[in-house]
């Protein structure tokens, strides 16, 4: 991978620095590896290559202390599939579209035919629609060029994640290549994850990054030229973000408020009065404190509407459930790292103005 792609894939564009680490698990290593150190380059290259790692290489103390301080837990392969498949399902209306599943020994056969589409549907509309996968993780749930759970490799004919979908249908229909990069950005475009350890997040967006090499080729052959790969790490960086999900910040942003506070003057009939030093006082984030969504102080995180072509923030987008429909979210009941785990925006975002 070039520095600039990686560059790219490291970019936080809430605070226009790097994603930092949001974990105590490299401490070790040094200073800049520390919880709140920003992920650069040079500490995850060369010699330091194999610093992160997916979850599945990582040691069985590591894997324990992280499910319990983060709650993380990654889903089989086979549960992922099983619940994308209920959520085309709903699309569609009909069953096994992309596979058939095997619940007795957790496995599924992909369908070699080419996808048909509903009345009133078209792959274009499938291609455009919005997914989300919360607490992302290693992003299982988006892509599946490997099981999170066992590191098995998974043939591309078989995957089974939503952007693997969207790609596999991209690749039936595209009539040339031009068309082919113009629709497999947008299903780039469509596809949002948030996470918030950042060894974590870098994983979800090089496995999105990865898995646009492969399928580009699958079709074509050769591999993509420099500057589309930077184009689709771009959109990688902006659909795939650090974030608490309960609060919609950045993870530990919030903050508190410091402020002068002047004490009440005591009257001495009997003495000059004596001016008395102002006090300062603390007050707690106001959205922690009364567990107000909308009142943190921490920095609210953006995101990318590409249809309009303009930045938004991810706390724009929640409504109240009635105000619109809502979009296809993966909430599997055990995910990624769950430190603000994004229930509250997983119950109540909309789709990103249904347009994508």
């Amino acid at each position: 991978m070039s520095l600039p792609v990686l560059d790219t894939l490291l970019c936080d564009h809430t605070t226009g620095r790097n994603i930092f680490w949001a974990t105590h698990d490299y401490e070790a290593l040094g200073p800049e590896y520390g919880y709140h150190s920003e992920m650069l380059p040079r500490l995850i290259t060369g010699s330091h290559g194999m610093v992160v790692q997916p979850r599945v290489l990582k040691t069985k103390e590591q894997q324990t202390d992280r499910a319990k301080d983060m709650a993380e837990v990654f889903t089989p392969s086979w549960v992922c599939n099983a619940q994308n498949n209920l959520a085309d399902e709903a699309w569609f209306g009909r069953k096994d579209v992309f596979n058939k599943e095997d619940a007795t020994s957790h496995t599924w056969k992909a369908n070699s035919d080419k996808i048909e589409f509903p009345d009133g549907k078209t792959w274009t509309d499938y291609v455009r629609d919005t997914r989300m996968e919360i607490t992302c993780g290693e992003a299982p749930y988006l892509v599946s060029r490997y099981d999170a759970t066992t590191g098995d490799t998974i043939p591309l004919r078989d995957r089974i994640g939503l952007l693997d979908r969207k790609l596999r249908v991209v690749t039936e229909n595209a009539c040339s290549k031009e068309d082919w990069l113009v629709w497999t950005r947008k299903a780039y475009q469509s596809i949002y994850g948030y996470e918030w350890q950042g060894d974590n997040l870098l994983l979800a967006r090089k496995a999105l990054l990865y898995t646009f090499i492969e399928y580009y080729q699958a079709a074509f052959v050769t591999a993509p030229p420099t500057d589309v790969l930077e184009e689709i790490a771009n959109i990688i960086s902006w659909n795939l973000w650090q974030m608490d999900g309960l609060k919609g910040v950045v993870p530990d942003s919030c903050h508190d408020m410091m402020s002068k506070h002047k004490p009440v003057q005591q009257l001495d009939f009997f003495a000059a009065e004596v001016p008395q030093e102002s006090k300062p006082k603390v007050s707690p984030c106001p959205g922690c404190s009364e567990d107000n969504i909308y009142k943190h102080n921490g920095k609210y995180c953006k995101i990318r509407d590409w249809e309009a072509n303009k930045t938004i923030r991810f706390i724009d987008l929640i409504k109240q459930k009635a105000e619109l429909p809502t979009a296809h979210l993966l909430v599997p009941a055990q995910r990624g790292s769950m430190q603000g785990d994004g229930k509250i925006a997983a119950e109540t975002c909309q789709p990103l103005l249904r347009r994508l």
